[in-house]
């Protein structure tokens, strides 16, 4: 006899929102739930499993016997399957055991809305109520200023696996608890405004770097508990630093335990292979056309934002779910209803998406790593855009980093490539990003790339951060990049933190931590960083001597800010540059200064603003720009 009594946290409205794709906050109905029922306490459990004909809740406290604990199927043909088990509780592990009407399919799976998961290798889900007082209210109460599109946006990724290690300890990863004390400090005494994790959420396999996920609902538990994970983003909160996680809507594994094949048949996966599978990844694609599907990913999407007080998700392979023919052949996908290649299905689930989000939580933001020229993919949807805040700039990203690499000797060649970014560069909000996915798979790291010696390759790599904190757009940095680690990132090892004992790489990190005060402190730097009239070029076209130089305004037109990069090793030391107003002239930055490992003689004292015209200015000054450098002017009027 299974002791599973009746009960049932769903009303009539839930099942006909859920069954319209409109229900999106499952996680408080779906997955297992303590309460109290008859004055018993036990938990109550609620799975979708619509082509099933037997659904049992096993774990230990039935020796995981199939059938002990039959959960009850509703009447309503919603799929649902639920029931309230006495004195099952806080901690007790469990899976689902189902029956399929398929061909006779059984599969024993984690439940998709698990608050928690035990520890990989190990995959039965976890009966968990979480228990954190939040003392971030300050935080909450004036983030929409910090998380602004007209504030500064810089951003720290990491995985948090491999960002240190305690080498003494097996070489083990730091807990949530541990990175609240120490990544938190580092973040701050970087002076980064934002941390994006890689994804937390649970993920069976460590070389997918969590990007395979069979636990949407829960933080991986790797590296503590979810209170944990709740005091880390709590103490990021308390230091005016937001948090961002990586979001990945697009596909999931196949894994035994997983969402796949979830009830003996395509239930969370698309059912046409050429839509449900995803040939890169060997993984499984969500069926965006199925209601259910679209609940359950913005319910996962609003549980993180309203349960962890998380401040931005950034989307990941935007492009690889946009496009049908995405990494396909010919035959290998079937054109939409209008005879394009874009998925209408996943266009409407990215707009509902965000929609919702901003709806729910206007002081957050949604950033889609989006890799082709779709178009709008930041523009509200009401103007027919997607509906994301931000967007990556991969153009940008490999353009630059493919100047970067050239001989010096050269780049007056290929002086179009690190200018060419501002022909589109307010077409969308873009996030000039420096990601994990550029220091991997041979890659090199971002100073290994740099040509030249020693000396030239440092030079070379203060040189491009200072571009890219002058740059339009938010930035973003991978961890180890900001101190000029030689080696490619490996996920299984911390970052190469020992490099820091030699002054030149301790150099390239104080110049990201001044970069980043400079760009947070300097209003023309990020209050107009996605509109068109915050920015202006002095001179796109000086190949001759490889400069680039051009204008950053705020809302205040008496400041100016002006950035100018040498991209050759010699000295530019009598240099013109227009300006478009009368004023003084001062430094505020130079990346050849010699607290960052630069020679410390090209400096701008004294500047004085001629009536000279040039560069098609009113105004111009004689400035020095160091070799291999990038400075920084304020003009005031």
């Amino acid at each position: 006899m299974s002791n599973v009594q009746t009960y049932s946290l769903f009303t009539d409205f839930d099942i006909s929102l859920f069954k319209a794709g409109k229900h999106f906050r499952l996680h408080e109905k779906m997955g297992s739930h303590i309460c109290t029922v008859n004055g018993v306490e036990g938990t109550y459990f609620a799975v979708w499993a619509p082509s099933a004909n037997q659904v049992s809740v096993i774990g230990d406290f039935n020796h995981w016997q199939d059938g002990a604990h039959l959960l009850q199927v509703r009447w309503d043909a919603s799929g649902i399957w639920e029931g309230f088990i006495p004195n099952v509780g806080h901690s007790d592990a469990y899976k689902y055991k189902i029956h399929s009407n398929h061909n006779g399919i059984v599969t024993e799976k984690a439940d998709p809305f698990a608050r928690r998961a035990e520890h990989p290798p190990k995959t039965a889900s976890i009966v968990y109520s979480t228990d954190h007082v939040w003392k971030d209210t300050d935080w909450m109460q004036k983030r929409h200023k910090h998380n602004s599109l007209n504030a500064p946006f810089s951003v720290y990724e990491l995985h948090i696996g491999s960002w240190k290690r305690k080498a003494e300890e097996n070489n083990r990863s730091l807990s949530y608890s541990e990175l609240a004390t120490e990544l938190v400090a580092y973040v701050k005494e970087m002076n980064f405004t934002h941390v994006e994790f890689m994804p937390i959420m649970e993920y069976p396999y460590d070389p997918s770097w969590g990007y395979q996920l069979t636990g949407y609902f829960a933080p991986t538990s790797r590296f503590g508990y979810p209170e944990e994970l709740m005091t880390l983003i709590d103490a990021f909160h308390q230091n005016d630093i937001g948090v961002i996680l990586d979001w990945v809507p697009s596909h999931f594994p196949e894994d035994a335990h997983g969402l796949g094949n979830f009830d003996g048949t395509a239930c969370y996966e698309h059912p046409d292979r050429r839509k449900g599978y995803h040939p890169d990844w060997k993984s499984l694609i969500f069926n965006y056309e199925r209601n259910e599907v679209r609940s359950f990913l913005i319910s996962n999407a609003l549980f993180w934002l309203d349960q962890y007080h998380i401040d931005g998700l950034r989307v990941d392979a935007v492009a690889s779910m946009l496009y049908l023919d995405y990494s396909r052949e010919e035959g290998e996908w079937e054109p939409n209803e209008q005879g394009g290649r874009e998925n209408l299905a996943v266009i409407s689930f990215l707009k509902e998406l965000n929609q919702e989000v901003y709806a729910s939580f206007p002081d957050v933001q949604t950033i889609a790593e989006e890799s082709t020229s779709f178009p709008m993919v930041s523009k509200p949807v009401f103007v027919g855009g997607l509906g994301f805040g931000m967007k990556w700039m991969m153009g940008w990203m490999h353009d630059t980093l493919s100047y970067f690499k050239r001989d010096t000797l050269y780049r007056n060649h290929h002086h179009n490539e690190i200018s060419f970014s501002m022909t589109y560069g307010f077409t969308e909000n873009f996030m000039l990003p420096l990601s994990h996915d550029e220091v991997v798979y041979g890659k090199q790291s971002i100073l290994g790339r740099m040509p030249g010696d020693e000396w030239q390759r440092f030079a070379n790599l203060r040189l491009l951060y200072t571009y890219m904190y002058t740059h339009p757009g938010g930035k973003l940095l991978f961890m180890g990049s900001e101190f000029g680690q030689g080696s490619e990132w490996n996920f299984q090892e911390q970052l190469d933190w020992y490099v820091l004992q030699y002054d030149i790489h301790k150099g390239v990190q104080k110049t990201v931590a001044d970069l980043n005060h400079l760009y947070r402190t300097v209003p023309s730097l990020y209050e107009k960083q996605f509109e068109a009239d915050g920015f202006e070029w002095v001179a796109h076209d000086d190949s001759e001597n490889a400069v680039l130089s051009y204008i950053r305004k705020g809302n205040n037109a008496d400041t100016l800010v002006i950035g100018v990069f040498n991209m050759t090793p010699v000295p530019r030391t009598t240099y013109r540059i227009g300006v478009p107003q009368k004023g003084t002239l001062r430094e505020l930055f130079n990346s050849d200064a010699s607290i960052y490992g630069g020679t410390g003689d090209y400096h701008n004292k004294n500047l004085k603003v001629s009536k000279t015209s040039w560069n098609g200015k009113s105004h111009s000054a004689e400035i020095v720009v160091p070799p291999l450098g990038g400075i920084v002017l304020e003009l005031k009027s």
